[in-house]
């Protein structure tokens, strides 16, 4: 057979072996490999279009056509079809939780008052005012606090007036239901739990002065010790964060440590038992424990939020 024959079979021959590899390459992709995410009208058109170019052109370039497109699914199964492991990014992929937070529309009026206060516009600030005390006072203490620093003297009259008679209110509700919890004891434990929350919604907006909030803040230390004593399968994470917090806010350290060590025993599977612990050893500067702390919530199965994350980044940059 001469050689011009020869040649000619065997280039038929590679255009035939072409087209077939390159419609079964198209069957398969468009058939068999069938991605899951591509279930819409729109994906479906863009995966045929992408397909039926491929095919033209593994067909029109042949041998290097459907050497290269087989190739780069190869490479991209092999390399780059894992999923990403994010342990070392945020603790944990699956232990990361967003805190949606609720009231929007009150923290929107607690961030115009507070705006507000740095403007001339009088009538916008008073109106604002009046908006914020007409709802439930002791929940905007510090945004009326700050109010006293407006330059319009009739906002500041009105500001003080009012957390005057809130933070009177606060002291006489205090010491009634303190004495009912000393006076009777079948209903002590209901009166303490309604007074840890009642005292901790206020102190924890710092409107006292030093020496007043620290008073209060050691007869809340005290009642929730009543609390804690007495009902230890009640008193919850939340509570006791709450007080040693409020405790560790007045340099009371080692009360505030009582409590971020209860935490710990009772809740020990909860995200305070750790947070507690991490403020507390960091305001005491009490580094290597932190750091310690820090390595024994990644290695926990502790769901971490948004907000914890944020604070020990700021304290590794302290």
């Amino acid at each position: 057979m001469p050689s011009y024959g020869r040649d000619l079979i065997i280039f038929l021959l590679i255009i035939l072996i072409n087209a077939v590899v390159s419609l079964v390459y198209y069957l398969l992709s468009k058939f068999v490999f069938k991605s899951k995410e591509s279930r819409d009208s729109k994906d479906e058109k863009k995966k045929k279009h992408s397909l039926e170019i491929r095919l033209a052109v593994m067909i029109l370039v042949p041998v290097a056509g459907p050497l290269f497109f087989i190739l780069s699914w190869l490479v991209y199964k092999v390399f780059f079809s894992e999923p990403v492991d994010l342990e070392d990014v945020i603790f944990s992929k699956d232990k990361v939780k967003f805190n949606v937070r609720a009231e929007e529309e009150k923290e929107r009026n607690l961030t115009s008052l507070e705006e507000a206060v740095e403007i001339t516009d009088k009538k916008e600030l008073r109106t604002l005012m009046m908006s914020v005390v007409s709802g439930d006072i002791q929940k905007f203490l510090s945004s009326i606090n700050f109010a006293l620093t407006s330059n319009d003297s009739e906002t500041a009259h009105y500001a003080a007036s009012v957390l005057q008679d809130a933070l009177n209110d606060f002291r006489v509700n205090v010491e009634k239901q303190y004495k009912k919890i000393r006076e009777d004891e079948e209903n002590r434990l209901i009166y303490a739990e309604a007074l840890i929350e009642y005292m901790n919604a206020v102190l924890k907006q710092k409107v006292f002065i030093d020496m007043e909030q620290k008073e209060y803040v050691l007869k809340l230390d005290e009642v929730a010790d009543i609390f804690y004593e007495g009902a230890k399968d009640k008193i919850n994470e939340e509570q006791m964060e709450n007080v040693a917090m409020r405790l560790l806010e007045t340099g009371e350290f080692e009360k505030s440590e009582k409590w971020c060590d209860r935490i710990k025993v009772l809740h020990p599977l909860t995200l305070p038992a750790y947070t507690c612990r991490l403020k507390l050893l960091f305001n005491m500067g009490r580094r290597e424990e932190f750091f310690e702390t820090i390595e024994e919530l990644k290695a926990s199965s502790v769901v971490i939020d948004k907000e914890t994350l944020e604070l020990i980044r700021v304290f590794r940059k302290e």
